[in-house]
């Protein structure tokens, strides 16, 4: 199992307050999940009006399907004539990765992952 994420900085153009931010940001959101089936949201620059960043991932059983679909993803983006890309960072992992020693988990004093067993009621 493969699992891509993009992440694309835009500059929005004529855009002037929060308000006008959204109405140009949620068609891109919605259509990036209509038209790829991915998971997809506003990440960052949240307050900025003329920022945004928007993040998507993509699931799927080979490197090469995921990183087609984050390139369609970033072409229709680019192409929208009212933002500018300014950055995009691709990113893939396997599902072994997430496993790894060095996983996204904090350390604890005894070098052990800080996660807490959590018992499950029967």
């Amino acid at each position: 199992m493969w699992i891509a994420t993009l992440s694309l900085d835009l500059l929005l153009g004529d855009v002037h307050s929060l308000k006008e931010k959204r109405s140009v940001v949620r068609p891109i959101i919605a259509e990036l999940r209509r038209r790829f089936a991915v998971s997809v949201a506003e990440t960052g620059q949240l307050d900025l009006h003329r920022r945004a960043e928007v993040g998507m991932a993509v699931v799927a059983a080979d490197r090469a399907h995921c990183v087609e679909v984050l390139r369609a993803c970033e072409r229709l983006v680019a192409g929208r004539p009212e933002v500018e890309v300014l950055s995009a960072r691709e990113r893939t992992f396997t599902e072994d990765d997430a496993y790894s020693p060095a996983g996204p988990f904090p350390k604890d004093d005894a070098g052990g992952d800080s996660r807490q067993a959590v018992a499950l009621p029967d």
